[in-house]
């Protein structure tokens, strides 16, 4: 809970909560609740705090496709294994003797893709430019403001109890999907994000490499910290 403020100042922000939120925010696949419904307003909520997150030049041109047709859904999960099931049947089988971790992920990776329709909501992030002949700084500039505002899309439903992972896998066959739903020529597709309840809240912060070995300060060649 935020603490108390003196009348007219800002709530002091709850700094364990606020931790706790960005370590444990994680790729949810196998443990989203197919069977719970997700409600409109809890999806609005979420995307209105999406669309505080930084934009690169003020320019606010994120745009959000949600897709709750079963149809729709079937129809894009389709688009999306002609992609994914090659791609992860490949990388699944090639991690079998190697890192465990990697060998969960593309597992899960698999589930999902294998399963995707029934996830209640589809959520599509899209930007008002069309980025088919830009340069790649031109890209990363677009990008920034709709990948920051994805992210706090996914850490809004992590404290409401929902699960998600942003896939690009779709992208493939991203003019079909334009087609299906009608989006119109210069929208640029961003991701596809999967959203549902979690079974279980008990997420935990995921192995990563100490930071003070990949954190350069200053100059790249003067040594790590």
């Amino acid at each position: 809970m935020n603490q108390p403020t003196p009348s007219g100042e800002p709530p002091r922000i709850d700094r364990a909560n606020a931790d706790l939120l960005l370590s444990t925010t994680r790729s949810v696949r196998k443990r989203l609740d197919f069977d719970r419904p997700v409600e409109r307003e809890v999806l609005l909520e979420c995307l209105r705090l999406a669309v505080q997150a930084p934009t690169a030049s003020n320019r606010q041109t994120w745009r959000w496709v949600i897709v709750t047709e079963p149809d729709l859904k079937l129809r894009i999960a389709d688009y999306y294994r002609e992609a994914a099931l090659p791609y992860l049947r490949e990388s699944r089988a090639k991690a079998a003797d190697g890192d465990p971790q990697d060998k969960r992920v593309f597992d899960s990776a698999l589930y999902l893709a294998e399963h995707l329709e029934k996830a209640p909501v589809f959520v599509i992030p899209c930007i008002a430019e069309d980025l088919s002949d830009a340069d790649r700084g031109a890209a990363i500039v677009a990008l920034g403001s709709i990948v920051q505002a994805g992210w706090s899309f996914q850490l809004a439903l992590r404290a409401r109890g929902l699960g998600s992972t942003w896939t690009t896998l779709h992208l493939h066959r991203a003019k079909a999907v334009a087609e299906l739903l009608h989006i119109p020529a210069g929208i640029t597709q961003v991701s596809l994000i999967p959203v549902a309840y979690t079974k279980g809240l008990d997420f935990k912060p995921a192995k990563r490499p100490p930071v003070e070995g990949i954190t350069h300060w200053n100059r790249w060649d003067e040594g790590l910290s």
